[in-house]
């Protein structure tokens, strides 16, 4: 298949990944969509939300779907960064009684890395990803490792309000391309999820693709030229929500999102426009992807706080100053 037809597949990838995952979860299409943006986008994703609204099982079944390598790690508050990267052992060959350290893989080496409730681990425990969300590597005990291609990682995060949950670093939070709120499902959604899940066998989904195929996929996309007037807007969009922009929302903005907000609203204003079956994104693509991508970029001053602002009303209020 070359690349115009990897292209043009597109369409068809999508609704085959919604309808494999929709064996496993009722509803959550809009997230659902994220995710497979973020995916083919080659971008970290964040989920937020209450326990108990399927976001595990949401990231287990895209897994499946796209048949990636998959990892999880349950973040609480005693884990420790070795837990997360790996750690040197000691071992004794028996016949020759000598020793040597050898290193042993954490569960960070994997495809898709599932880090649950991510903040009910302190920061310092958190920022063992960091190396490993940027530059695809881990360095431990004085080595560094390459991680294998592809690699992303979707995490969960509970409401910060919430008892034992530790804020997330903006340097963390920087590293997601998206942030993705997942609300209660709706009447009809939750019926249907209790006749699902109390009788009969759990379903799992469908494969759909492959780890190469989803590789191909990506970089098809990254070789997809790009309008310059879309560059342009979406690094206009970034830096309108930086203090002294000039733009009257920016008041209750303590600082705003940097470049790498810019590079995620064009590159995923292209994958949505790929995904409806259009070479060309426009700049209604990039207002598509602004909501998730600026949220966790924005960090509210004392005055928002107080007013009850929150970081999606400022979002909205410059994109209908920026236009």
């Amino acid at each position: 298949m070359d690349d115009v037809a990897v292209f043009q597949s597109l369409p068809a990838v999508r609704e085959q990944v919604l309808a494999a995952v929709g064996q496993v979860v009722v509803g959550q299409r809009e997230v659902v969509e994220r995710m497979l943006i973020a995916l083919l986008s080659d971008g970290h994703c964040l989920f937020v939300g209450v326990p108990g609204l399927a976001k595990t099982l949401l990231v287990h079944a895209v897994a499946d779907a796209v048949g990636l390598g998959f990892g999880r790690i349950q973040f609480t508050p005693d884990l420790m960064p070795s837990d997360i990267t790996g750690t040197d052992v000691l071992e004794e060959d028996r016949a020759t009684g000598a020793r040597a350290f050898r290193f042993v893989r954490g569960p960070v080496f994997t495809n898709l890395l599932l880090a649950d409730e991510i903040n009910r681990t302190p920061p310092k425990t958190q920022a063992a990803l960091l190396q490993a969300m940027q530059e695809r590597s881990v360095t431990a005990a004085g080595r560094t490792w390459r991680l294998d291609e592809p690699f992303l990682v979707f995490a969960t995060q509970n409401p910060i309000e919430q008892e034992g949950t530790y804020p997330l670093p903006e340097a963390q939070q920087d590293r997601f391309m998206f942030s993705v709120p997942v609300g209660y499902p709706t009447r009809a959604e939750e019926e249907e999820i209790v006749r699902r899940t109390t009788v009969g066998a759990a379903a799992t989904a469908s494969r759909v693709l492959d780890a190469e195929r989803l590789q191909r996929i990506q970089r098809v996309l990254r070789a997809t030229p790009i309008n310059p007037d879309v560059v342009s807007y979406a690094v206009r969009l970034a830096a309108a929500t930086r203090p002294g922009s000039g733009v009257d929302a920016t008041r209750w903005v303590r600082w705003g999102a940097g470049p790498r907000a810019s590079q995620y609203l064009a590159i995923g204003a292209r994958t949505v426009a790929a995904l409806d079956g259009r070479w060309v994104a426009d700049a209604a693509d990039v207002r598509a992807v602004a909501v998730p991508v600026l949220r966790h970029r924005v960090l509210l001053n004392f005055e928002a706080e107080a007013a009850c602002v929150s970081p999606d009303e400022v979002v909205a209020r410059i994109l209908e100053e920026v236009g």
